[in-house]
């Protein structure tokens, strides 16, 4: 009996230290990327002659989160109380992320804001995903920006969620002239090892009057989230948008928000962090969402932009919400909006397409 429990001390030792080194290593290895960093834009292989924007033409734009090409309609994500942290598999990854790339060029867009793009994850067996997209779309100039570059995270046991690191990339047919990453406000505790780092990144293109076209591509946070979190993410970007404008520059701003973007902001109760109604109240003077161009009737009637990821989507059972959209300024006429409905086939998230004219 002595050394039945002395081995089992022994084992139970063992695995304390197992876990307290892996959870060191967690938090020595966890680190914010810098705040205020420039980004490269990268040349399109194929570009266009045109390099600047004119004044009173229409232009159109997508967002697509595209869920690091794991989220096929039969996927769930662990997450979101579903069962896998990875992809299905390599080829499955692969195709998905280039079917998205296709939709995308499919809808000729002259800037595309796309999320969730993996470089180098476990959970997405290593495939460069900006590389695939980058092949998709040859006549876009482009700028990416790092979301976050995650230690090698245990959970869930059976199948962890590994090392991954994670971005976001403006695609423009027109040059970029400069990139910038911002550095969102995050949780601080332990939750942080959850939502990871965050970041919108600015980048300028040139229009014929002296102006920019500053294009603001983001995907606010989702899990480990609070007020104190939300008001500071979205009181932050405002702010920016704000700076833009006062400079007489014309401000797009779309990407993956993680709010009801179609909810009443005071419809808050029994929501999950993600979908907690945006505080429009917040925006400032001069900016609005372009989906309140429409009538309360048309917004109803839009496709929702994203389905939650707790079981393979279903369509009329499984909860969907639209949580992607654009706001621009009041330099900035809305002229057509769009959520695509592919049901879901590429990721959780659908593309949002805007048409809108740049006001002399």
């Amino acid at each position: 009996m002595k050394k039945v429990l002395k081995w089992l001390g022994i084992a139970i030792g063992i695995l304390v230290l197992t876990v307290a080194g892996y959870v060191a290593y967690v938090f020595l290895s966890y680190h914010r990327i810098p705040d205020h960093q420039d980004l490269t834009p990268e040349t399109a292989e194929s570009p266009q002659s045109e390099t600047v924007l004119t004044a009173g033409k229409e232009y159109t734009a997508v967002t697509y989160n595209i869920g690091f090409g794991a989220y096929l309609p039969d996927y769930s994500f662990f997450m979101d109380g579903g069962k896998y942290s990875w992809g299905k598999s390599k080829a499955s990854v692969t195709n998905a992320v280039k079917q998205a790339g296709a939709l995308v060029g499919d809808i000729h867009p002259d800037f595309a804001l796309i999320q969730e793009i993996d470089l180098d994850g476990t959970r997405s067996y290593h495939v460069d995903q900006y590389q695939l997209l980058k092949q998709a779309l040859p006549e876009y100039h482009s700028a990416f920006g790092v979301n976050y570059d995650s230690p090698f995270l245990m959970y869930p046991l059976q199948q962890p969620h590994g090392k991954n690191k994670a971005g976001l990339s403006t695609f423009s047919r027109y040059g970029i002239l400069s990139s910038e990453r911002r550095s969102l406000p995050i949780s601080t505790g332990f939750s942080k090892l959850f939502d990871l780092d965050r970041c919108y990144t600015i980048s300028r293109i040139p229009v014929d009057n002296g102006k920019e076209l500053v294009i603001f591509n983001l995907h606010l946070s989702a899990y480990g989230n609070s007020d104190e979190i939300r008001t500071a993410q979205v009181g932050m970007l405002t702010e920016d948008m704000k700076k833009e404008y006062a400079a007489g520059n014309y401000v797009l701003c779309g990407g993956d928000f993680n709010h009801d973007l179609k909810a009443e902001e005071g419809q808050a109760e029994d929501r999950a962090s993600w979908a907690y109604p945006f505080p429009r109240t917040s925006l400032p003077r001069h900016f609005s969402f372009c989906m309140d161009t429409l009538s309360s009737q048309e917004k109803e009637r839009l496709w929702n932009s994203a389905r939650n990821a707790d079981m393979p989507y279903v369509e009329g059972k499984t909860y969907t919400v639209t949580l992607d959209g654009f706001i621009i300024s009041d330099n900035i006429t809305c002229i057509t909006y769009e959520n695509k409905n592919t049901g879901y086939a590429y990721s959780d998230h659908e593309p949002v397409v805007v048409t809108f004219r740049l006001e002399n």
